[in-house]
């Protein structure tokens, strides 16, 4: 088994691509041990000192590390991990489930379909690109609220890509939009 790996814009995260299907639907994402406990790949990769974050998506794993740890150490102990997860033939979650991205919105339901649709279709694939994942949380007096995981939670370009990507992109193709916040 040979797995690729990609730099993410956060320093802290590290992509993975072991060239096969991680999940057949959705997105998983763990920020803590105790978060992994549907997922057997999460939970072996917790096992390693200095994993903070596991995220999961169709054909690649997202790995964050704690400040204080490098890639040097941790690099082949999470390739290792990937390796004898998949060749183990274990289930990479449980219950197949993804995780969901609906909410009470106030905002017109034509609006919210535009939103979500220019998010599924112009947002997600690029930053998915970058190891990350953005879900539409709400649309609220012109605000809308999104959620970033993966290498996009605690990016240091997060914040531009947000407001300088994202917002603008959305203020322009939806006039209603005046702002993009980051919700947890």
């Amino acid at each position: 088994m040979f797995i690729q790996t990609e730099e993410t814009p956060n320093p802290a995260a590290l992509k993975f691509l072991p060239g096969r299907q991680v999940l057949t639907q959705g997105v998983a994402d763990f920020t803590t041990r105790e978060d992994a406990t549907r997922s057997p790949l999460a939970r072996l990769l917790f096992e390693i000192d200095g994993v903070s974050g596991v995220f999961l998506a169709g054909d690649f794993i997202t790995v964050s590390k704690a400040d204080d740890r490098n890639w040097q150490t941790l690099k082949p102990m999470v390739l290792g991990a990937i390796m004898d997860h998949f060749t183990s033939g274990a289930a990479v979650i449980d219950e197949e489930a993804a995780d969901t991205d609906e909410v009470n919105d106030d905002g017109s339901e034509e609006i919210v379909v535009q939103i979500k649709e220019l998010i599924e279709t112009r947002v997600r694939p690029a930053v998915a690109q970058d190891g990350g994942d953005i879900i539409y949380k709400g649309f609220k007096n012109g605000t809308v609220y999104l959620h970033m995981r993966g290498s996009c939670a605690g990016c240091p370009s997060s914040t531009a890509t947000l407001k300088m990507g994202i917002e603008n992109m959305l203020k322009h193709y939806v006039p209603e939009v005046t702002q993009v916040e980051a919700v947890v």
